[in-house]
């Protein structure tokens, strides 16, 4: 799996050189199953860009080819990555489980049946996703689900007030344990 680094890394590397990575067909190969991941890019311990997909449309290492390009260039909370930036940036993949609806008749269940998942919440017209890793930072799950209403532009209590469709899931998590400074 840690090939996928690799294939992070050196999309970010040629399209920070204005060309475009294409992985050998050994690689193509073995990650031509369809998945879903994240691609999460990290400067000093911050993040520095998050994009991924929820639902597998296309075999992994094209996920992970499209998902490196937009964290680095595309994500809408930062400018571009810089080459000077890129040579202490941490890259972390989270490669998903299919996403499965929960059902819930109160509260306090759904906080127990999301405790340390990733969790997919919606109503009708938005939706936002927080990766599994999210608990490290929001450990309690009422702050947790009050985020996450937020993020996707509701109120921060309609997880207490509303039905909401959830999913979870889970992920394979591939992280770069230094940064490799590269040419």
């Amino acid at each position: 799996m840690k090939e996928l680094l690799e294939i992070a890394r050196k999309t970010i590397e040629f399209a920070l050189k204005c060309k475009k990575y294409i992985p050998d067909e050994k690689l193509k190969k073995k990650f031509s199953e369809k998945r879903a991941c994240f691609v999460t890019l990290s400067l000093n311990g911050q993040l520095r860009g998050c994009i991924g997909s929820l639902v597998a449309r296309q075999e992994l290492w094209k996920d992970i080819v499209s998902n490196s390009t937009s964290a680095a260039f595309y994500d809408p909370r930062f400018l571009p990555l810089t080459e000077k930036e890129f040579k202490e940036t941490k890259i972390e993949i989270s490669v998903l489980d299919e996403p499965k609806r929960i059902s819930y008749s109160s509260p306090e269940e759904l906080k127990q049946k999301i405790k340390n998942e990733g969790v997919v919440l919606s109503d009708t017209f938005r939706s936002a996703t927080y990766l599994p890793q999210v608990w490290e930072d929001l450990p309690e799950p009422e702050n947790f689900l009050s985020s996450l209403c937020i993020k996707a532009g509701l109120n921060s209590q309609d997880w207490k007030n509303k039905k909401l469709d959830i999913k979870v899931y889970n992920v394979i998590k591939i992280k770069e344990k230094t940064t490799r400074q590269n040419g």
